[in-house]
């Protein structure tokens, strides 16, 4: 039996997206545009990085020409591998929205066909009688915030008046999400915890698709700093995803990440936490060594999107790449006869571009492993062709949406 290894990097688009205007998102590229910016010399910074976008590894996977058939350009200042290695293509997304579950579970094989519910863009994000809901269940003396903001933002705008009057700080973006973020220490993140999940039971009649508990810490506003106990908590998928089927026929999901939580932890065997792109490395290497045949290691690189993209730091997004490409190889040490991986993202976050939101872009997909022959697998209509070629690869039956490319 073989083993599959599934890593998202976390909103890593490369642009392209047929209905990219639908999202007034027209021209977004995360990849393209970082790659403009780095050989501008416009992504350098001290003690960081500097000069063009560095790649070899994941060039070499084919990225070069998946960005040209995916937005039809090569990436600035990269240069063309002399030899490409495994599968390689692009994927446009079918669900409607540009968020972290629908971008998951299309790729664990089930587009999200509904619409999500989201909150006022203009006065205030929720109503009266869900804030007068949540503070009478929640048994908080009110909230701040009540807006559509960027998390750094708004913490270091409010994080004072928060741990000053013990109201926690809500917040709403594009996606449909409710966002709570509350001090660790003064507020306490077991309380938080458990403010966001009666918030998930008000909310799911309003069909919100995530409630994120943003926690923090630091006594003023320049020592504020969100730390590593984020918990999101979905809804669930809309009907059985890969990682249901694969628990179902006797596999284990090692999730690693945020992959538990998007997944609302249905369809996951175990939960592997690790508090950046480093840690979640580090994590996954191991489960490699662990994983018994028939296995998937699933696992969401979140700091591309979490720290850089919605932060716009493009010097950021920039070094996080390189530092990614330059563990493939530890990686693909790791594999056995048979094994496959595949990398791809849920979606994009331009950090080039306006706001602070998702963009909509297609998502690249490099996927290699010893037997794996190397050749081009074109565009692809959904990112669920890439949970049926797991499904495939690994033995169990198809699902019903999307086609294996192996």
């Amino acid at each position: 039996m073989a083993r599959a290894f599934l890593f998202v990097l976390d909103s890593f688009g490369v642009g392209g997206a047929r209905d990219a205007a639908d999202y007034g998102d027209l021209g977004s590229n995360t990849l393209g545009h970082i790659a403009e910016f780095c050989a501008a010399g416009a992504a350098d910074r001290a003690g960081l990085r500097e000069g063009p976008l560095k790649l070899p590894n994941m060039t070499s996977l084919g990225l070069m020409d998946i960005a040209k058939m995916a937005s039809g350009n090569y990436p600035v200042g990269m240069p063309l591998p002399e030899r490409l290695f495994g599968l390689y293509g692009a994927a446009s997304e079918l669900s409607n929205g540009k968020d972290t579950p629908s971008g998951h579970w299309e790729i664990a094989g089930t587009p999200v066909m509904f619409n999500w519910g989201y909150f006022p863009t203009e006065g205030d994000a929720f109503s009266p009688e869900l804030v007068e809901a949540i503070c009478r269940d929640g048994e908080i003396p009110g909230i701040l915030g009540n807006c559509h903001a960027s998390g750094t933002e708004i913490i270091e705008r409010l994080g004072e008046e928060h741990v000053r009057t013990g109201k926690p700080i809500c917040y709403t973006s594009s996606d449909s999400v409710f966002q709570i973020a509350a001090h660790e220490t003064h507020f306490g993140l077991e309380r938080l915890i458990k403010l966001c999940q009666v918030v998930r039971g008000l909310l799911d009649p309003l069909n919100i698709g995530r409630v994120i508990a943003r926690p923090f810490t630091g006594e003023t506003p320049e020592s504020f700093e969100r730390t590593g106990n984020r918990r999101d908590f979905s809804v669930l998928p809309p009907e059985p995803t890969l990682l249901d089927r694969l628990v179902e026929a006797g596999r284990s999901v090692h999730a690693a990440g945020k992959v538990g939580d998007i997944f609302a932890h249905q369809g996951v065997s175990r939960v592997i936490k690790a508090n950046g792109n480093a840690a979640l490395a580090a994590a996954t290497l191991a489960a490699m060594d662990e994983a018994a045949d028939g296995d998937l290691v699933f696992t969401n690189f979140v700091d591309f999107d979490m720290i850089y993209g919605h932060r716009r730091d493009v010097p950021g997004y920039a070094a996080a790449l390189e530092a990614f490409d330059l563990t493939l190889p530890d990686f693909h040490r790791r594999l056995k006869p048979g094994d496959l991986v595949i990398l791809t993202a849920d979606h994009g976050c331009d950090p080039t571009w306006r706001g602070t939101d998702h963009t909509r872009e297609r998502v690249p997909i490099m996927a290699f492993g010893p037997g794996i022959r190397t050749r081009s697998i074109g565009v692809r209509s959904s990112y669920a062709d890439i949970g049926e070629t797991i499904a495939a690869h690994l033995g169990i039956p198809a699902g019903r949406h999307g086609w294996s490319f192996l």
